[in-house]
């Protein structure tokens, strides 16, 4: 059975889930504002692998959120998967921070995931409903008028934490809806996309791969 862990430190949620192929097997996570992802990551890896009766070598690849997001969580969260990937000799899985907060959705529409970026600004990206790329993953200033040329012709839905800095500062318009119930990726979520990747061979190169910040100053 290809098991699969998958690891997601972008925020403040430290996040670690196993999957059997495209199946969620278990998931353990804690959001704390203080960032303990360094005191809890490896517990959880652990505990994960005790609970459900497996051992490190049952593993077939390990799944990363590559960013955007928490400087310092991403950094964490990607030693732990290149030591797991170099000691195991298995392959490193990488997955865009905001296609895993899209990917808990289900929406007739454009999705678009946000994530605070401090200030006016978040990081985010638009996705179909099929969750394929409309527009690119980038940090941008949020405005009265934002996304609402795009929503002249398409039903959108902002999921992510920076949809609480969109509803305030965005003009209300009848084709924008919010879900506040999705603020945090979660590695939950990983599980059908990681697994995609590993049908198709799709791997990191351990020695050079890097996280995406988008913006390298933020540390939290």
């Amino acid at each position: 059975m290809p098991y699969i862990l998958n690891i997601e430190t972008s925020s403040t949620n430290c996040s670690v889930s196993l999957s059997n192929k495209s199946e969620l097997v278990d998931c353990v996570e804690a959001d704390s504002e203080n960032y303990s992802h360094s005191e809890k990551l490896h517990l959880f890896i652990e505990e994960i692998l005790n609970k459900n009766k497996l051992k490190f070598t049952q593993l077939k690849a390990c799944a990363i959120s590559r960013g955007p997001g928490s400087y310092t969580g991403l950094r964490i969260g990607l030693s732990a998967a290149k030591g797991l990937c170099f000691g195991l000799d298995i392959p490193l899985i990488s997955i865009s921070s905001l296609k895993i907060i899209a990917n808990a959705v289900k929406f007739r529409g454009l999705i678009i995931p946000t994530m605070d970026a401090r200030r006016d600004e978040v990081y985010s990206c638009v996705f179909d409903s099929r969750l394929n790329v409309k527009i690119e993953e980038k940090p941008e200033i949020i405005n009265n008028n934002s996304y609402l040329k795009i929503a002249q012709k398409n039903k959108i839905l902002i999921v992510g934490d920076g949809q609480i800095k969109c509803k305030k500062i965005i003009n209300p318009n009848k084709n924008i809806s919010f879900d506040n119930k999705i603020l945090r990726p979660s590695s939950q979520y990983m599980c059908n996309l990681a697994y995609e990747k590993f049908k198709t061979g799709d791997f990191e190169d351990l020695a050079y791969f890097e996280p995406k910040y988008l913006k390298e100053f933020r540390t939290h």
